[in-house]
């Protein structure tokens, strides 16, 4: 059985903070500057401009993306033949969020008390954490750093099992065109079908990871990617809010199986600093 300290998970954790909110992952990158090729929108294009400019001075400069450098969630494949030693766990991981956010000079969003006080915990911990057992003897770590914007405006409905894909797709428009120019369009939308009501809004989260590049391999998923993203466009909320051709860069459908009697739907925004990153141990 192979070894891994907690040191090691520490640090990659707080690497792979500074490094999400430093540098645009290079899918979306590229996503925006092909959506300048497309703008009919002059408003829209000097926004996409400045959105590929902003995300140059945060990667040569090392500085955030964004103000908002969001609420950490971090999503493990633990290997069978994997021994953590050294200490918790949980515990590595928040040390990790937390130097990182200390260090890269991340801003702290995180509060402990959502309903009454709501006095920042000040380090930006406990991160959000998902583990998944798989074969092998390795860890893999993602980041993903996760801004209000965008998560306030996503959604979760338990639809009927009679909608089908068009009460997912009606579902999606509604989602983007209540949220307007508030998710900081262009979006990356992913999007949650079946488990469960508890597992539906991570598979919506996972979809986000998919590159943007990279379609369903279900023939049948893809399509339903294409056409929501087209109608999606065709809403006219264009980059910022201010209008245009390109209100979403890519929707990811990711699918689970469920009972019978549900379909349950979760639409989960990604703003244009859509932000992850990820490492092996």
């Amino acid at each position: 059985m192979r070894e891994i300290s907690i040191r090691e998970v520490t640090q990659v954790v707080k690497r792979l903070c500074i490094e999400a909110n430093y540098s645009l992952r290079e899918d979306v990158l590229s996503a925006l500057r092909e959506a300048l090729r497309v703008e009919e929108s002059l408003m829209g294009r000097k926004v996409l401009e400045w959105l590929v400019e902003n995300a140059r001075i945060a990667r040569e400069e090392g500085i955030p993306i964004c103000q908002d450098c969001g609420m950490v969630t971090v999503l493990l494949q633990l290997g069978q033949g994997v021994r953590i030693v050294g200490g918790g766990l949980r515990g590595a991981i928040d040390r990790g969020v937390r130097e990182g956010h200390r260090e890269g000079y991340l801003r702290k969003s995180v509060i402990e008390d959502p309903c009454f006080s709501r006095r920042n915990t000040g380090d930006n911990t406990p991160a959000i954490i998902y583990t998944e057992v798989v074969p092998g003897d390795g860890l893999k770590v993602t980041v993903v750093p996760k801004g209000a914007g965008s998560d306030n405006s996503s959604a979760l409905k338990m639809l009927n099992p009679t909608d089908g894909a068009s009460g997912v797709k009606t579902l999606v428009l509604e989602t983007v065109k209540k949220a307007g120019a508030n998710s900081c369009p262009p979006l990356v939308i992913g999007v949650g079908v079946g488990g469960s009501f508890d597992n539906v809004g991570l598979l919506s989260k996972k979809a986000l990871l998919r590159p943007l590049d990279v379609a369903n391999p279900d023939a049948r998923i893809a399509q339903l990617e294409r056409e929501i993203l087209e109608e999606v466009n065709d809403l006219g909320i264009g980059p910022a809010g201010f209008g245009g051709r390109v209100t979403a860069l890519s929707v990811s459908i990711e699918t689970s199986p469920t009972h019978m009697a549900s379909l349950p739907v979760a639409v989960n925004l990604g703003c244009h600093a859509l932000r992850s990153a990820e490492a092996a141990l």
